[in-house]
């Protein structure tokens, strides 16, 4: 037996084991390999939409509020990760996103959706909350905010004109704020509204400390569990 029917077969049981098609079970070991095995950002009806994992204890899925279909998953990321950590580029050599190769920024991870029209490409981060666009081969990064991009809306002629579908309902690239040009963080502080009122500049800390704030809303809210919350948080103040 080959060493990628091996992996292959590992895989198939994984699926039957907890009750998810070997696509389920496929997707999440491909984006297990892209994370090293310690870490994935998956997308997938069955695994309740797009999601991330962490070793470590940190999940999230989009259906939140399932709370067995997150412990499936959950069980599922543990079983595959130690087997995708030896296949770092998933089977048959390709790349782990689904054959994909990474045109986007370094550091982005893995798209949970992504897509192409004519010349123009885009590939969404949810947990960078970064939506890369290509056209014509020029890469711009954009800040998605809280929006969950899952596809293209509408074309009309160029990258400019785009517009995305998200769970807010249809958004527009000429919306969303630029944060990077060519793959490089732009260095151009943004404006940020202060207690007083009065625009004020925001630096990169500033934005991590507004998203450790908005994670926890959602712990407030019991929709994030102490421990996710506590992975999260410590992700987000390595960067600083």
């Amino acid at each position: 037996m080959s060493e990628d029917t091996s992996v292959q077969a590992a895989i198939e049981k994984v699926a039957a084991d907890n009750g998810v098609s070997t696509g389920a079970a496929q997707a999440l070991f491909d984006a297990l390999a892209a994370g090293g095995g310690t870490m994935a950002q998956f997308s997938h009806p069955e695994l309740g939409g797009m999601g991330q994992w962490s070793r470590g204890g940190m999940l999230m899925i989009g259906d939140m509020f399932n709370h067995g279909l997150k412990a499936r998953v959950d069980r599922m990321c543990s079983q595959l990760a130690e087997l995708a950590a030896r296949h770092p580029r998933g089977l048959h050599g390709d790349a782990a996103s689904g054959g994909m190769r990474g045109w986007w920024p370094e550091g982005l991870g893995i798209p949970s959706s992504s897509g192409a029209q004519n010349d123009m490409r885009y590939a969404f981060f949810p947990s960078e909350r970064r939506l890369a666009i290509s056209d014509g081969g020029d890469v711009t990064v954009y800040d998605t905010e809280d929006h969950i991009i899952s596809g293209v809306s509408q074309q009309q002629g160029s990258s400019r004109n785009l517009a995305f579908t998200s769970q807010k309902g249809d958004v527009k690239l000429s919306d969303l704020r630029r944060v990077s040009r060519g793959g490089d963080e732009a260095r151009a502080p943004v404006p940020t509204p202060t207690a007083e009122g009065v625009r004020t500049e925001a630096t990169g800390a500033d934005e991590i400390f507004r998203r450790i704030e908005g994670l926890s809303e959602l712990l407030k809210k019991g929709i994030l569990t102490e421990d996710e919350f506590r992975a999260k948080k410590a992700e987000l103040l390595a960067r600083l």
